[in-house]
């Protein structure tokens, strides 16, 4: 199959919206039959990518006004879009706008909550750390004077255990300098802060992915386990893995889903 069997689109950018929905469902068909890299797949992906930037600008615009540039969101949300086109199937009968839209915006809120905080904090503590401020600001009003831990745990229904922990995540949302100077005792100039940090091991966080997901994966089938390894460790295209198998690309495409579906789901339950 050729490119010249999908219509050309001159400037995908300037599709208006409505033919690009019916574009999009012709360029859909020809993608699950393409193989993975060739000219025509990445042909039709892109078209697909460019055609539909109008919903990335959409999303994007609901976070405009802020201190991040719009362009910066926009890219973020493009990230969303492409998985969203990587993922769609026609036969799920929705519309790709529907479908996509969660991924844009899932993609940029990601962003919003990974770079305003000065370190990482679970999801769980930084949406904590918006209910304590509330807390802290309507009970002082009320009391005329600073909340105690106990007020704050009756007021949010929380232990006090997770009160506290949520004041101390709260923490991580600014960071000092590290060039602050280090004082002796003495009182003699001393080194920056930054002279006595210690350093991140980068091996640290593959560790603990690597971790929670090993016990996952050995949950998987044995098919399910060898198409993930020949996906990701021997870096397959879903073309070459549907030779080995003796099954279409499409069909690798919905087992590969499916699979790193079941692994997302048993990742976000663990944490």
């Amino acid at each position: 199959m050729s490119s010249s069997e999908l219509p050309w689109v001159e400037d995908a950018g300037s599709v208006a919206p409505k033919d690009a929905r019916d574009l999009s469902k012709i360029f859909f068909d020809r993608l699950q039959v393409l193989e993975e890299g060739t000219h025509e797949y990445q042909y039709a992906r892109n078209t697909l990518i460019e055609m539909n930037l109008s919903l990335v600008h959409y999303a994007a615009g609901r976070f405009r006004g802020g201190s991040t540039d719009i362009d910066d969101i926009v890219q973020v949300g493009t990230i969303g879009l492409i998985k969203a086109i990587d993922r769609f199937d026609l036969s799920r009968e929705v519309a790709f706008s529907t479908f996509a839209l969660p991924y844009i915006t899932g993609e940029i809120k990601r962003f919003f909550r990974d770079t305003t905080w000065a370190v990482h904090v679970p999801r769980r503590l930084q949406e904590l750390r918006v209910d304590l401020a509330k807390a802290k600001e309507s009970l002082g009003a009320e009391l005329d004077r600073e909340p105690t831990v106990r007020e704050l745990a009756d007021h949010l229904d929380l232990t006090e255990e997770e009160v506290n922990d949520g004041l101390v995540a709260a923490n991580g949302y600014t960071a000092g300098s590290i060039d602050v100077p280090v004082g002796q005792d003495d009182g003699s100039q001393g080194r920056d802060y930054a002279d006595v940090l210690g350093e991140d091991d980068p091996a640290l966080d593959l560790f603990e992915d690597l971790h929670a997901l090993a016990p996952l994966i050995e949950q998987l089938n044995e098919r399910e386990r060898h198409i993930i390894e020949m996906r990701f460790g021997q870096e397959m295209t879903q073309a070459q893995i549907g030779e080995v198998l003796g099954i279409s690309q499409m069909h690798v495409s919905r087992l590969l889903t499916r699979t790193l579906a079941k692994l997302r789901s048993g990742l976000l339950t663990e944490r």
